[in-house]
This record gives structure tokens, sequence and C-alpha cells, in this order.
């Protein structure tokens, strides 16, 4: 919600209904979901459908590069379909639950664009008369602030994704797009992300050569400097008006104090922190 709110006002100041206008931005994002990414699904679905069952070989070839002996049978992709067939109920049921939280989010987010007005209206009344102008204030950065954060981490992801599929390119590793839309989906689990999203293009480019595979993990651990001390630094600044040096060290903190979760939440956590304390001390 916090994410949309902007566009949805920018249509309003120009005279749209606001049912009219939150409806114009679904439809925006819908299409662009059905003209851009819907289109690639049949290639990346094929991608990873052959990159999962030639993994065990990828797996397998690796192994030996490195003079290390595995029974192919223990990595034989037929046991892990047998796995999957036997707990399939429990996929079943965390993929429809999948599904519905995401669909979940989006009536939420809908209706709270609807409703904003009055859902602000709720929180500024919890305060006496003479602070409410100074909450409704409040109120609007903290939206504003989490807004571009949310828009940063999909900026970021975009990033790492893009340069990550073209670093693969170049030195014509199998599976390229498949892994660099790993690493963009896992950009979003700060530090431990970008290691879990390397370990399956690794193993790719030892199965050609030690040397690319040394190149690979070379070229990832560049991306993943890159990400951490420009990228997050820079884009999250522009968002969130967070010091850069300010935003590693909230990562690590959070990292330390909770984890993966911890590093994810820090930066918005923080920035809402900066704004409700810099309010209370006005």
């Amino acid at each position: 919600m916090a994410a949309i709110h902007p566009a949805v006002g920018f249509l309003e100041r120009r005279k749209w209904p606001r049912l009219l206008s939150i409806s114009v931005i679904y439809l925006v994002i819908i299409a662009i979901i059905l003209l851009l990414i819907v289109p690639i699904i049949p290639f990346f679905v094929s991608q990873i459908q052959n990159l999962i069952e030639n993994f065990p070989f990828y797996f397998e070839k690796a192994a030996e590069t490195l003079g290390i002996q595995i029974e192919s049978s223990s990595i034989n992709s037929s046991s892990a379909i047998q796995n999957i067939g036997n707990n399939l109920v429990s996929i079943t049921s965390t993929v429809f639950g999948g599904i519905i939280s995401f669909f979940t989010i989006i009536v939420i987010s809908f209706y709270l664009l609807v409703y904003h007005d009055r859902f602000e209206k709720l929180v500024v009344n919890m305060f006496h008369e003479n602070k409410r102008e100074k909450a409704r204030e409040t109120f609007a950065q903290v939206e504003n602030s989490l807004g571009n954060w949310v828009r940063g981490q999909l900026i970021l992801s975009v990033s790492i994704g893009i340069i990550s599929w073209i670093f693969l390119s170049v030195l014509g590793i199998n599976y390229a797009f498949p892994l660099a839309f790993l690493a963009a989906i896992l950009e979003v689990i700060p530090t431990i992300g970008p290691v879990l999203a390397s370990i399956p293009a690794i193993i790719v480019a030892l199965t050609i050569s030690p040397t690319l595979a040394i190149v690979v993990t070379v070229g990832y651990i560049i991306i993943q400097a890159l990400e951490n001390n420009i990228l997050v630094p820079k884009i999250m600044q522009t968002a969130v008006g967070l010091n850069p040096i300010v935003i590693i060290i909230a990562i690590l903190v959070g990292g330390s104090l909770l984890g993966v979760w911890g590093a994810l939440i820090s930066i918005p956590f923080l920035s809402m922190l900066v704004i409700i304390l810099t309010a209370l001390n006005d």
C-alpha cells in the first residue's frame, strides 16, 4: 500500500476519482506482469526443469573435478521426485497457502488504499487535538519512507538479477537466466541470500572447468561487495534518507539480533524509528 499510494495520489491530484485511480494502477501492474513476465514463463520453466533434471549430473561431475567420489544413486533426481510424491499433500498445501497469502496481501492493500484517509484519521485521532497535525505529518513521513524502501528493494533485486545474468551469459554458463533470477529473488535476504544464489552457479561452472568455477566465485564475491558497499547504501540512502554507514551498521545489528529477518527489516524499522523520535523531540 505504501509503495503504490504515491502513484494513486498523483492521479488524484489530476482530479481522478480515488477508486478509479487505484483500479488503473492495479491494471497497469497486471498489464506489466502479463506483457513482460508471463511471456518468458515457458522459457523460464523449461530452463528450471532442465537445471533440476541435470543438476545431479552437474553435482557429480563437479565432485569428480574436485577428486570426490559420489554415488550417482544418492543424488538421482528420481529419488527427489519420489520424495516429492510422498509429501505431495504438504507441498500442495504450502504452495496454495503461499498463493492465498499473496492474493490476501493484494486484497488488503487494495482496501487500505480505498480507505486510506479513514485509516490515517483513525491513527491520528488516537492523539490529543493539539498533536493531531503533527501526528498526521509523521504518519505521512513513515508511509513515504516505507514505500520508498519497498521500491528501493525492488530496484536492488532487478539490478542484481540483470548484473548476474550479464555476468553469467558473458562467461557462457548454462542456465544463466534462471540462475540470475534466483540471485534476484534471494537478494531480499541480506548477506546469506547472495551466498545461497552463488552455489548452483559455481557448481554448474565447475562442470566446465575449475578455472571457470574460480572466475564465477570471484565474480559473485565482487557482485556481493558491490551490492553491500555501493548499491544497498546508495539506493537505500536515496529511498529512506539514511546515511550509508548507518544503513550498513543497521543491517549488521539487525542480523546479529534477529538473523535473516532482522537484517531484512532493519532499514525500514530504523527509518521509521528515526522519523518517530524526531517528531517526538520537535
